[in-house]
């Protein structure tokens, strides 16, 4: 090959490799797709272990695993066949939050034991990682070295575990860290949600810096849109807010079809840049467009549903885990 073919070749191959790490959306590991013409048919399954099962995340098999907090367990189900599969966890662990790396592994919050787990699907071993505070690990997002990053509500702290090395560290921070996201530079930030704030912690420098919004808004999800900017879910204004990772600034506010006591809690966004959140008093999911501001909203079919969590999956669909009503759905 020519040598200048070949330069090509590495810089496209780079590019290319650059593009399909991006996962966006929640951060966890899976690039979310998009449905361009999302028709709005939702199914709903319920999970074998209702006890506030929560958190779904998408697999590079296809597959969605959820966290069956008050079950202690993990559990798997397969769009293909309609089916569930759990694993049973440490006693105490408490699951959160979780995701699913690219090996297919299985890392998830011990919010009741203070712990990082990691569930290898195959052979069901879990391998649990303590943290140096005993702290309660809450939200997990991944980047694309294989690092773990983590909230820790009641003990204000960051945390980050290097998957290659199992070396836990801790960042003391304030607010009640909630939910979490990363943006294109390799910023981690948080939501504060006792304290009306967005954190920023630089990872090369430990340093955290603060972005205030009104005082009970109470920022809960955040996630982040293809072209880089932050949505973050304001659960006691009944709103989203976009912001600029860069400026370090809210570029706009969009008020929900629930109003201020709508309780908007999960959010992501699709791989064109629709906007996905849900309304905890109306049982709801609204689809917002940024660049019209139109808002589609979604009834879901049975109620009380209490969705702490939603992820777009590679194929653009959008799965939500009811906690109190014990239902995985689907919005295709």
């Amino acid at each position: 090959m020519h040598y200048a073919s070949r330069s090509i070749a590495v810089v496209l191959i780079l590019v290319l490799a650059a593009s399909a790490a991006w996962a966006g959306g929640s951060n966890y590991g899976i690039r979310p797709g998009a449905k361009a013409d999302v028709k709005g048919k939702i199914s709903e399954w319920v999970v074998p272990t209702p006890k506030f099962a929560r958190d779904p995340a998408p697999g590079p098999d296809g597959n969605i695993y959820i966290a069956v907090m008050y079950g202690n367990k993990i559990a798997r189900f397969d769009p293909r066949a309609k089916g569930f599969t759990e694993w049973e966890l440490p006693q105490g662990a408490r699951p959160h939050g979780l995701l699913v790396d690219r090996q297919g592994q299985v890392w998830y919050t011990g919010n009741g034991n203070g712990t990082i787990g990691r569930l290898d699907p195959p052979t069901g071993k879990v391998i649990e990682y303590k943290l140096p505070s005993g702290g309660d690990p809450h939200t997990l997002v991944i980047d694309d070295q294989g690092v773990i990053w983590f909230t820790e509500q009641g003990a204000d702290r960051i945390g980050r575990l290097d998957t290659r090395t199992e070396v836990i560290t801790e960042f003391k921070t304030a607010g009640h860290p909630y939910g979490m996201a990363l943006d294109p530079a390799g910023n981690v930030w948080f939501c504060e949600i006792s304290a009306g704030k967005l954190g920023k912690l630089n990872p090369k420098t430990g340093t955290i810096t603060e972005l205030a919004l009104e005082r009970d808004s109470q920022p809960r999800r955040m996630a982040v849109a293809p072209d880089g900017s932050l949505w973050v879910t304001l659960y006691g204004k009944g709103s989203l807010v976009r912001v600029d990772p860069l400026a370090g600034k809210v570029v706009k506010e969009y008020p929900l079809p629930g109003g201020p006591s709508g309780g908007p809690y999960a959010v992501t966004v699709d791989g064109e840049g629709m906007v996905w959140a849900n309304e905890f008093s109306t049982d709801t999911v609204v689809r917002l467009d940024p660049t019209s501001g139109q808002v589609r909203v979604f009834p879901l079919p049975s109620k009380g549903a209490g969705i702490r969590k939603m992820v777009v999956d590679a194929e653009g669909r959008l799965w939500y885990m009811g906690s109190h009503n014990g239902r995985l759905g689907v919005i295709e």
